[in-house]
């Protein structure tokens, strides 16, 4: 694989080459790295937006209805990352996002990838902030990151997006319970998804109230956007509370810096993390030697803490 050449296909928006890098940093293949440096310099021009919340509450419609419009009403290229849960036979991504895409599936200016989880607990694969980084590289002026609906574990969105919209549905007391739980800390917006449904005033009404006692150090209040993906009614509102959130951060230049900062730190640590795990594993176990040691924990002949005591001794640590 020729480093020059993906960097140049990645630049000039080439489908094939954008599709294999993004393959290659989720597949922690060794170019991988060197790939996300050559392209990092052509990046921060993209606006990523987050969408999270329950499973079934119409997170893939109203993705694909957003993107669509994106394309119609401003012709903006669009990428879209949906993270699928893992295959427990294959470990790859299941696919259902694309399914139900296939009309976006056939623009030109549209690019779908389902990532796996691969078992992440937030909800996020690994690999899915350097798939944004590609996407943003490309060219791609609108990035949607749809995650799998896991609750308060999907914080962790916050890492890619640059706008997190929540999506509940009306009727769902446990959708309210997940937001006090932590996803109130991380909603720009509130989409409000079904609104043809019954129960939509009051979930509003709930909303509402968390809202009145909740304040933002940034000072931002977080619309509520009521939706019916499935007819595209609300879409333009939900677009139009995505321009406003981000000329906001424009505007608050010092906050969004600070955000900006942050999202960098956990970003650091998660890659070093990455490297020192892979380093430790390499350097002191021999091949097939976590092997050994997980079968020795699970068949209870040895626990898990002078294990990786061992391991640290032979390291030095």
């Amino acid at each position: 694989m020729n480093l020059e050449k993906l960097t140049t296909g990645i630049l000039n928006k080439e489908i094939r080459a954008v599709a294999r890098s993004i393959s290659i940093v989720e597949n922690r293949l060794d170019i991988a790295t060197k790939l996300l440096q050559s392209i990092f310099p052509y990046t921060g021009k993209a606006l990523t937006i987050g969408i999270t919340g329950s499973p079934g509450a119409g997170k893939s419609s109203l993705v694909d209805k957003l993107a669509l419009h994106y394309r119609q009403k401003l012709d903006n290229h669009v990428g879209i990352i949906a993270v699928d849960p893992s295959s427990p036979f294959s470990g790859g991504a299941i696919l259902g996002d694309r399914i139900r895409m296939q009309t976006l599936g056939l623009d030109p200016k549209v690019f779908i990838r389902s990532m796996a989880t691969r078992g992440n607990l937030g909800g996020l694969a690994s690999a899915t902030v350097d798939a944004v980084t590609i996407l943003d590289a490309a060219g791609y002026e609108k990035i949607l990151v749809e995650t799998v609906g896991v609750g308060q574990d999907e914080i962790d969105i916050v890492k890619t997006a640059d706008v997190s919209v929540v999506v509940l549905v009306p009727g769902m007391g446990d959708d309210i319970q997940a937001i006090k739980a932590g996803l109130m800390e991380i909603a720009d917006i509130f989409v409000i998804n079904k609104a043809d449904r019954e129960g939509v005033h009051r979930t509003e009404i709930e909303l509402e109230a968390l809202l009145s006692i909740t304040e933002r150090s940034d000072g931002w209040m977080a619309p509520i956007v009521k939706t019916i993906a499935t007819q595209a009614t609300g879409i333009e509102d939900l677009s139009n509370a995505i321009s406003k959130h981000s000329e906001f951060q424009k505007e608050s230049s010092s906050q969004n810096l600070t955000r900006r900062h942050q999202i960098a730190e956990k970003r650091l640590i998660e890659i070093l993390q990455a490297r020192l795990l892979s380093s430790v594993i390499s350097k002191a176990l021999k091949q097939g030697e976590l092997n050994q040691f997980a079968e020795a924990v699970a068949t209870r002949h040895r626990d898990p803490y002078s294990i990786v005591e061992e391991i640290c001794t032979r390291l030095n640590l």
